[in-house]
């Protein structure tokens, strides 16, 4: 059954500057992450552990999320 709720429309809202000199919509994704406090405080915390050598291993970390090079990464042959 369909739902009859009515969904809230989301306006976002954008200086006019950046809207005229961004050439992309990832343009425009880069810049509302950039105002957003949530995202700038994780990656503040990824910079501190990163250079506090508390970060993950890069080899350890593709073979965790299967980012190799050779096709069917943790799948059993």
């Amino acid at each position: 059954m369909l739902s009859t709720k009515k969904r809230k429309s989301e306006v976002i809202t954008f200086p006019v500057s950046i809207f005229e000199t961004a050439d992309t919509k990832e343009d425009l994704e880069d810049w509302l992450l950039s105002q957003n406090p949530d995202f700038l405080k994780r990656m503040k915390k990824a910079k501190e552990d990163d250079i506090g050598d508390k970060g993950k291993d890069w080899k350890q970390l593709k073979k965790e999320l299967c980012i190799m090079s050779q096709p069917f990464c943790g799948l059993a042959h």
